[in-house]
């Protein structure tokens, strides 16, 4: 329908815009699938570098240094200069902070990156907002503890975001929605709008050429059990892939990065990883398409060493019978369980850089063999480090 002015009818550009009746030519599609196959290569994981500048300068803070775009620039190029690093990780999340920064040398951080053949992807989500704004006198009564159910802003403007970033050499974009998990939440109305504020993300990143790294998180913060989890996780996933569906959103062209179903981080009840694993596929066989290729999990408050052998027994366990087949990709897409020390070690220094950059690979290294369900100790994976020099052209960053 055309209006007398020659514009399309609003509604139905609405629609364009939202996807509902948009389609991807042939060679699109193998663009998207080609990327997707970069990321989740087997043997290899997902760096979540995208640390907003608040939360990357505490922990700079923590250990003497100057919360400073310097500073943060500093421990980016520390990562992504460590030898071999491109042995162990696929793709790497940033922000648009570190899209924009530089080595030592006047070489883009994200094109150091590209030549080594990680694929670099942009976070463009932005702040979120109280989905139900609670009244004063509830605040109060709640002691102020209980912030109230979110929405993710970064709709507006992402079209010109994302082809910014797709000339400038990214592969693919990640976008985060946030869900709380009590008695009440998710709530009906939480899984809806964020779901479909994720599907326009998708729709938006794919026409342009970039993977959408749909992530709904669920916090693992407060005393729930691994089956509140489990189903409150089912909900949100649900719901998420009906609101792509209905966006037409092309799945073999997406990556889904999502938590594990884990208990909560003071539930009184331990959880083995065994457990963990079984909560976890069964709920993906519950909710994700086989045409997804495949998830990238993120830690979600665990240690490093508790977000491995979780990983490690999600592999193992998947391909044990075929009533717990796995007929995606199951990753890593860690970001404080792949750094955790790494900061504390280099301090700022140049002659700790060394020593950081082995702390970095030891992680990375040691969530690649939980990614194949090999994942055995620590030890082992220190001596098949042992004979990797790091203090040798990367200390010329500093």
């Amino acid at each position: 329908m055309e209006l007398k002015n020659g514009q399309k009818n609003k509604d139905e550009e609405e629609e364009q815009t939202m996807g509902m009746t948009f389609e991807l030519s042939e060679k699109n599609e193998c663009e998207l699938r080609d990327i997707v196959a970069r990321m989740l290569q087997p043997g290899k994981g997902i760096l979540a570098a995208d640390d907003p500048a608040v939360a990357l300068g505490s922990r700079l803070t923590l250990f003497g240094m100057e919360n400073s775009a310097e500073n943060r620039r500093r421990f980016r190029q520390l990562l992504f200069t460590t030898p071999n690093i491109n042995k162990h990780i696929s793709a790497v999340i940033v922000q648009d902070e570190t899209y924009r920064q530089m080595t030592d040398q006047d070489d883009r951080l994200v094109d150091l990156l590209r030549r080594t053949g990680i694929a670099v992807g942009v976070k463009v989500d932005e702040d979120t907002i109280p989905l139900f704004p609670m009244p004063t006198e509830d605040i109060e009564k709640s002691n102020k503890s209980w912030k109230g159910e979110t929405i993710t802003q970064g709709l507006d403007g992402l079209a010109e975001r994302c082809a910014e970033y797709k000339k400038g050499g990214c592969s693919f974009a990640k976008f985060r929605c946030a869900y709380r998990i009590s008695q009440r939440t998710p709530s009906k109305w939480a899984l809806e709008q964020n779901a479909m504020v994720m599907a326009r993300f998708a729709v938006t990143c794919q026409r342009i050429g970039l993977v959408p790294i749909v992530e709904p998180d669920l916090s693992c913060e407060g005393t729930h059990g691994i089956e509140k989890c489990q189903q409150a996780t089912q909900q949100v996933l649900a719901h998420v892939f009906s609101a792509l569906a209905e966006h037409n959103v092309y799945l073999e062209g997406i990556v889904l990065k999502t938590n594990m179903v884990t208990p909560g981080l003071c539930c009184p009840v331990p959880c083995p990883p065994e457990r963990i694993a079984e909560m976890t596929l069964l709920t993906l066989r519950r909710t994700l398409p086989v045409a997804v290729n495949g998830v990238g999990f993120l830690s979600g408050g665990q240690n490093a060493i508790v977000a491995t052998n979780n990983l490690n027994a999600i592999n193992k366990i998947g391909g044990q019978t075929a009533s717990k087949t796995k007929p995606w990709q199951l990753t890593f897409c860690f970001g404080r369980a792949l750094q955790e020390n790494v900061m504390e070690i280099w301090k700022g220094f140049g002659e700790n850089v060394g020593a950081a950059q082995k702390q970095f690979l030891h992680r990375a290294k040691a969530n690649c063999e939980a990614e194949q369900g090999e994942y055995k100790d620590e030890k082992s994976i220190s001596e098949k480090l042992s004979a990797i020099d790091f203090k040798g052209d990367t200390t010329r960053y500093y």
